[in-house]
């Protein structure tokens, strides 16, 4: 038999923001099809309108777009299987609810939820399946007239399932090998609501799987245990053959502690676990995205796609040509992965060091808006920015380590004012003004040479000199080389928060 094309899709359902634990999924799915040279989409399975949140569609969008993830197909980009949203393909769905209903595999109930709830408390542990089907109000305890006439006077019905008991379902994944499950401890899943006129996620996938010949169905742990269901769907379209393959991917555990990764474990210990900054339209609930907190895009990938994979060597630092060239589910694991959000942080500094400084100072210019700082030109940021990357993990800790490349200190730490600034300091300062103004070369290299010809000219102590002058210029005794700074900032301001330490700067106590 011929080998099918890679075909993946990632289905989110628009009810709020994409938690990281499906970005990992995207990911994922991306990675192997780019690795095959296959194609990837994207469908909205917003089914379940009672749950539709507003933009969050445009959230979905806009995350996998700043990470990088492409999409081949989907409601925004287009493609030959569309509609790539499942509210516009009801049509379709009634004929294959209708298929099912024709040929026995699926049955009409029309069981309240009073009655439901009736029958669960009556029988401990009730399921609607094959031994209690018989007793409920159904299409198979109903005589045709019955239900017609319930469905010509409108009342609401669901379709269901008919899954016969005691059959091996036998689930072949290619992370946990093959999964065998027996059909007794299935239920007979609801397909469709009339309520809506809309099927429930178990059809829907199964269809749109199928029309967009997808071939591998890639998809949190969550969902295995649905897969026997999805098994027998397909054996009773009689689409056997073209059933994709299975992979369902480990958990992302908590960092500390025992079970599934949640919202609540990133408030606590201070790590987003969405993509893009999310406001709740309902509640105004804001919670931090990474691009916010100023994460790199390729560095989220990097350490997401090391959550449950490894590329089979030591590699770690991997942007995403070399993910893709290196992927396979062989190396994927079958337990959860702990959120290590320490190592998501380590990361992002090892990419803001190979960053290029002009695109760093780029992401850097918002910081400065924030700020009300606007008159450096970008040369100048980036310059600045590629002295102290070094220190940062973040975009935003930037400016704590530039800030005084942009702003001249209003203060002066007191501990290295104690111990730095002496009785003395004030002359030595005006000494070193009278110097600096004579210097026309003020290249690190140069500068340097003659300030500290200067310092050891007049005897006076390197380290005392040189601190004093860092805390006059930055306002603490912190920062990158002193004659860095000096080469970069212009003369006169340099001498301008010398003069102005002097002023400030009280005498010490005797």
């Amino acid at each position: 038999m011929m080998e099918r094309k890679v075909r993946v899709r990632f289905a989110p359902s628009p009810t709020g923001p994409l938690h990281i634990g499906g970005v990992r999924t995207a990911l994922y799915n991306y990675l192997f099809a780019r690795a095959n040279g296959g194609d990837m989409i994207l469908r909205i399975e917003d089914t379940d309108s009672r749950r539709f949140v507003p933009g969050a569609e445009e959230y979905i969008n806009e995350s996998l777009a700043w990470l990088g993830i492409g999409i081949d197909e989907g409601v925004r980009e287009g493609g030959e299987f569309g509609p790539y949203k499942q509210s516009q393909r009801r049509d379709i769905y009634r004929e294959y609810v209708k298929i099912l209903l024709d040929s026995g595999k699926a049955y009409i109930a029309f069981d309240t939820p009073e009655e439901l709830e009736a029958a669960r408390t009556a029988t401990p542990n009730f399921q609607y399946d094959a031994s209690t089907r018989g007793s409920m109000r159904n299409s198979l305890t109903m005589s045709d007239e019955e239900v017609k006439a319930l469905i010509d006077g409108g009342t609401q019905y669901v379709v269901r399932f008919r899954i016969e008991p005691d059959r091996e379902v036998r689930v072949n994944d290619l992370i946990r090998g093959e999964v065998i499950v027996n059909s007794s401890i299935l239920d007979d899943k609801v397909l469709y609501k009339s309520a809506d006129d809309l099927p429930t996620y178990h059809l829907a996938n199964i269809v749109d799987d199928h029309l967009m010949e997808v071939s591998h169905v890639i998809r949190g742990e969550e969902w295995l245990p649905s897969a026997p269901l999805h098994v027998l769907l397909y054996e009773a379209f009689g689409w056997s053959d073209t059933m994709p393959r299975f992979v369902h991917l480990p958990l992302l555990l908590k960092p500390v502690g025992n079970g599934k990764l949640s919202k609540r474990d990133g408030d606590k210990l201070g790590f987003p676990v969405f993509p893009l900054e999310w406001h709740d339209p309902n509640s105004g609930e804001i919670s931090s995205g990474y691009r916010e907190k100023g994460y790199l895009p390729e560095a989220v990938v990097n350490f997401l796609a090391l959550l449950g994979w490894n590329p089979g060597d030591d590699s770690e630092l991997m942007d995403m040509d070399e993910l893709v060239r290196k992927f396979s589910f062989d190396h994927c694991s079958k337990a959860g992965a702990k959120f290590d959000y320490q190592k998501g942080i380590w990361f992002n500094h090892e990419y803001l060091m190979k960053k290029d400084n002009d695109e760093l100072a780029a992401l850097f210019m918002p910081v400065l808006a924030e700020k009300g700082i606007s008159d450096f030109s970008s040369d100048y940021v980036a310059k600045a920015l590629g002295m102290v990357k070094g220190r940062a993990n973040l975009i935003p800790d930037l400016w704590s380590q530039a800030d005084f490349f942009f702003v001249a200190p209003v203060s002066y730490a007191e501990k290295d004012v104690r111990k730095r600034w002496s009785a003395d300091t004030p002359r030595i300062m005006e000494e070193l003004i009278v110097i600096l103004e004579g210097i026309e070369d003020m290249t690190s290299a140069n500068a340097e040479k003659i300030v500290l010809d200067w310092i050891s000219e007049k005897g006076y102590h390197l380290g005392n000199v040189m601190n004093a002058f860092r805390l006059a210029v930055v306002g603490a005794c912190r920062g990158p080389h002193m004659f860095d700074i000096t080469e970069l900032m212009p003369k006169n301001e340099v001498i301008d928060r010398i003069r102005k330490a002097i002023e400030t700067i009280p005498a010490p106590e005797k």
